[in-house]
């Protein structure tokens, strides 16, 4: 049997305050890129120093940290915990949460953070993440190692047929779902009166000839909020059959398998 470590250790970070003027005899090349994973939540944990790489008490400050994307847009603004209790265990020790919410919009990509320091009276002092006076260090967000949902199908055009109208059809994943699949529809509406069926076929392609079902079937009555409909079944595609004219007044149904 092959033996595979695990490391459960904090993300430590180490970062420079300029508080009596750098040094030259000592300048880190780089900082390395902090790794945040979407889906849990991250616990980063930061260490004060000064040019001579002697720990900064961090006791008298708040640090604040602040995370922008690639177009300078401010994404996470938030103070940090401070863990200096006066011992050189934790001296110039702190720490920030970047939650699984703050990250749940946000795409896999590189994100730019600040960390700066605010005293008793406001004042502000800027910390480095090298001693060549780069502030700015590196986030990377993973979106992979917790996937999440994915997107919903959105289901917009409908086309009449008779006296009613049908809907484009959407996969409804077979191969993903098993033998227990749950299906999930979200249908917006705005004025819309009457019923709108779920129907779903076994057929490995939609034609003109495809067979339908009727799994389920929705009332609506001018709803103002959307509607929800749970439904459950392996099927191969799905589609929605209104019984009133959706033009303007069915605005979309996502559906997510």
């Amino acid at each position: 049997m092959k033996l595979t470590p695990r490391y459960l250790v904090n993300n430590k970070i180490e970062i420079v305050a300029n508080e009596a003027g750098f040094a030259t005899e000592y300048k880190p090349v780089y900082q390395r890129h902090i790794l945040v994973y979407r889906g849990i939540d991250n616990i980063l944990e930061f260490k004060l120093l000064n040019a001579d790489q002697k720990r900064i008490s961090t006791s008298l400050y708040t640090p604040r940290f602040v995370a922008f994307d690639e177009n300078d847009n401010m994404v996470i603004d938030k103070d940090c915990t401070v863990l200096d209790d006066g011992s050189s265990a934790t001296k110039g020790l702190f720490q920030v949460t970047i939650t699984e919410n703050e990250l749940l919009s946000i795409k896999q990509q590189y994100f730019s953070y600040v960390i700066y320091l605010v005293d008793s009276s406001n004042a502000k002092t800027l910390t480095y993440a090298n001693s060549h006076h780069s502030n700015n260090g590196i986030i990377y967000i993973d979106g992979q190692t917790f996937p999440g949902a994915k997107e919903p199908y959105t289901v917009s055009t409908f086309t009449q047929e008779g006296d009613v109208w049908y809907s484009e059809s959407v996969t409804a994943e077979p191969a993903l779902n098993g033998n227990e699949a749950l299906h999930t529809a979200a249908i917006y509406t705005d004025s819309y009166i009457g019923n709108i069926t779920i129907e779903a076929t076994l057929e490995n392609q939609v034609t003109g000839s495809t067979d339908w079902a009727a799994i389920a079937t929705v009332s609506i009555s001018s709803a103002t909020e959307p509607t929800p409909v749970n439904f459950s079944g392996v099927f191969n595609f799905l589609r929605f059959k209104a019984t009133a004219n959706p033009s303007n007044t069915i605005t979309k149904i996502l559906v997510r398998n």
